[in-house]
């Protein structure tokens, strides 16, 4: 065993000890870059990442074709670093999705790991059956969520395939926070009405930001629209 080999085997060692909570950013970032650049010391390219950068989340969410941009990423390299967002994703998604949504908090333990690593503005629509059982959780799609339009065209034909007796839709702000904007609050008055219109309630919209997120069911916003927009 080289020097070189010894120095990776001493850093896997430490991990599977330890796990990565004691693990400097640098150190996270050599290690995975063991599996996607084999013959090489990877301590450089990883300070290298992070200079370039500034955080271990900015690099997973750097674009493919700036982390090409970097001296010692390749294809294979850059593909990996794109995939760990999505692969956090995918394991929270799978990991937290309660069966029957009863609350804003089971709502949220849906929806907001659908976000993690996401860069675009997206919706998500939940699906509930007549006693709030999880049907389906679908994209709408990407962009403006502001574009009623097209989202209200999207959410009835999902609403229709699943038969949804009441849904649920979050979005994100990319890189901003998750306080709604006059435009979300003008949106959701139109998809209320929409839902009114087929008799499917929505119950709930959040908007999500780097994990954290606002309920317009918890803060009253919902209700406050209803009183405004309905005289209700």
């Amino acid at each position: 065993m080289s020097l070189h080999d010894g120095h990776r085997k001493r850093v896997i060692d430490t991990f599977l000890q330890n796990g990565m909570d004691g693990m400097h950013p640098h150190e996270i970032l050599e290690m995975l870059l063991f599996y996607a650049i084999p013959r090489k010391d990877t301590n450089e390219t990883a300070h290298l990442l992070l200079d370039t950068f500034g955080s271990l989340s900015a690099v997973f969410d750097a674009p493919y074709e700036e982390l090409l941009k970097i001296k010692g990423i390749g294809q294979n390299t850059a593909a990996l670093l794109k995939m760990i967002p999505q692969l956090a994703r995918a394991y929270l998604s799978d990991g937290s999705i309660p069966r029957i949504i009863a609350s804003f908090e089971d709502a949220a333990a849906c929806l907001v790991p659908k976000f993690i690593g996401r860069t675009k503005e997206t919706l998500f629509v939940l699906c509930l059956d007549n006693k709030n059982k999880l049907t389906a959780c679908v994209m709408a799609g990407e962009g403006s969520v502001n574009s009623a339009e097209i989202s209200i065209r999207r959410i009835a034909e999902i609403t229709v395939k699943y038969n949804a007796a009441a849904i649920v839709i979050a979005h994100n702000h990319p890189g901003g926070t998750a306080i709604p904007s006059k435009e979300d609050l003008d949106t959701t008055k139109k998809l209320m009405e929409f839902c009114k219109s087929i008799g499917v309630p929505l119950l709930d919209h959040l908007v999500v930001s780097d994990g954290d997120y606002v309920s317009m069911a918890q803060t009253g916003t919902l209700s406050r629209i209803l009183q405004s927009y309905y005289g209700t």
